[in-house]
C-alpha cells in the first residue's frame, strides 16, 4: 500500500506537546521546560503567546540529550553536543551519579515516569530511562554493552538488578501502569544474558553444575545470569528453568550426577527445606564410590529458612558462582 505523497509530508511535519514529548522521554514536563530555558533546547518555529509543538527534529534532539546525560554526561554539555548532532562515545567509567540534572534544574525521582533508583552507575540510569520510554532497542544496546563492557557478575548486579528493583517499586505504588515496563526489562535482561551463555564441552572431565528453581517457583533470570556468568569461568552446567516438580528434579540429580545444585527460590511459599534436604542425600554412582552433590540455595525466598547440612547459602551472583567454580574442579 503505497502512502500518499500529501500525507506522508503531513506526518513528517507532525507535532507533540510538551506533555507529550515528556511522556516519550520518560521525564518530567517541568523538565523538558527547563532544558529548554537553560540550554535552548526548544520547539523550532515556535512563535510567542502559542503552545509550544515539538516537531520530529526537535524531538530527536531532545532523545540525543536524555542518552548523554543518562551516562553521565553534564546537561549543559549533552545540550551542546545534541544540538550538535555530534556522535560521542559514551564514557565507561565506574563513578556513580545520583541523578544528571543540573544546579537549578528539577530532580525526576519521586515524580512522574522516573524510576526511584537513588544512587546507581550512570549505565543503570540510562538503562532506566529507556525502559520507561519502552525504547526497546536502546534498552537492549544498553544490556549488550554492559555485560561486554562490565562482565556478567557487574551488569546483573550493579545494572539490571537495581533498574527492576526500581521498576518493581514503582509498579507497587503505582498498581498496574508499569507492568508493560517490568515485562520489557526482563525479556531484554534475558535475551542479553542468553546472549552469553553457552553449553560448552570442557577440556577435562567435570561434574556439571544442576540450576533449577523450586517448584511452583516462576521466576529464572537469577538463575540465567548464574548461567552465563559459569560459561565466563568454563563450568559446564545443566539448564532447567522455573518450577521442576520434585520427582523430576531427584532424577536429574540421579542421572546427571552433578558437583552441586543450585535450587532457586524468589518467594517464601516456594522454599520448600525438605527438598532441598532430598535433593543433598540424593546419591549416584557404583556402590562403594556413591557421590552427592552440595546443594546451594539461592534467592531471598530462603531467607527465613534456618541452616541445613549439606547446604550453602550464597549472597550475591559472584559469591555462588565461586563455590560453584570450586565444586565443580574439586
Amino acid at each position: 500500500m503505497e502512502i500518499p505523497t500529501d500525507l506522508t509530508a503531513s506526518l513528517a511535519e507532525a507535532s507533540i506537546t510538551t506533555g507529550g514529548v515528556a511522556r516519550r522521554l520518560g521525564v518530567s514536563p517541568t523538565t523538558v521546560r527547563s532544558w529548554e530555558r537553560r540550554y535552548g533546547i526548544g520547539p523550532s518555529g515556535h512563535e510567542a503567546g502559542r503552545h509550544r509543538r515539538w516537531r520530529p527534529q526537535d524531538v530527536a534532539v531532545l532523545e540525543a540529550m536524555c542518552r548523554l546525560t543518562a551516562h553521565g554526561v553534564p546537561p549543559a554539555e549533552a545540550a551542546r553536543l545534541a544540538l550538535a548532532g555530534a556522535l560521542v562515545r559514551v564514557p565507561q567509567g565506574r563513578s556513580e551519579v545520583r541523578d544528571t540534572a543540573g544546579p537549578d534544574e528539577p530532580r525526576e525521582s519521586g515524580g512522574g515516569r522516573a524510576l526511584p533508583l537513588g544512587t546507581v552507575r550512570p549505565e543503570c540510569r540510562g538503562l532506566g530511562r529507556a525502559a520507561v520510554r519502552l525504547d526497546a532497542p536502546v534498552v537492549e544496546r544498553m544490556l549488550d554493552a554492559a555485560v561486554a563492557e562490565l562482565g556478567v557478575v557487574t551488569a546483573w548486579d550493579e545494572v539490571m538488578m537495581p533498574a527492576l528493583r526500581a521498576v518493581g517499586r514503582k509498579w507497587a505504588t503505582e498498581g498496574e501502569r508499569y507492568v508493560e515496563v517490568e515485562h520489557l526489562l526482563s525479556w531484554h535482561i534475558s535475551g542479553a544474558l542468553r546472549k552469553a551463555t553457552r553449553c560448552t564441552e570442557p577440556a577435562a572431565p567435570v561434574a556439571p553444575v544442576l540450576l533449577a528453581g523450586m517448584p511452583g517457583e516462576l521466576h529464572s533470570l537469577a538463575l540465567e545470569a548464574v548461567a552465563a556468568g559459569l560459561t565466563r569461568r568454563g563450568v559446564p552446567f545443566r539448564m532447567f528453568g522455573p518450577a521442576v516438580p520434585t520427582g523430576a528434579l531427584i532424577e536429574a540429580v540421579r542421572r546427571i550426577g552433578p558437583s552441586a545444585a543450585l535450587l532457586w527460590s524468589q518467594c517464601r511459599s516456594t522454599a520448600d527445606p525438605r527438598l532441598a534436604q532430598l535433593a543433598a542425600a540424593t546419591a549416584w554412582g557404583p556402590r562403594g564410590a556413591r557421590a552427592r552433590p552440595a546443594v546451594l540455595l539461592g534467592g531471598p525466598g530462603w531467607a527465613g529458612v534456618g541452616r541445613m547440612a549439606g547446604t550453602v547459602r550464597p549472597r550475591r551472583l559472584a559469591e555462588g558462582l565461586a563455590h560453584l567454580e570450586a565444586l565443580a574442579t574439586a
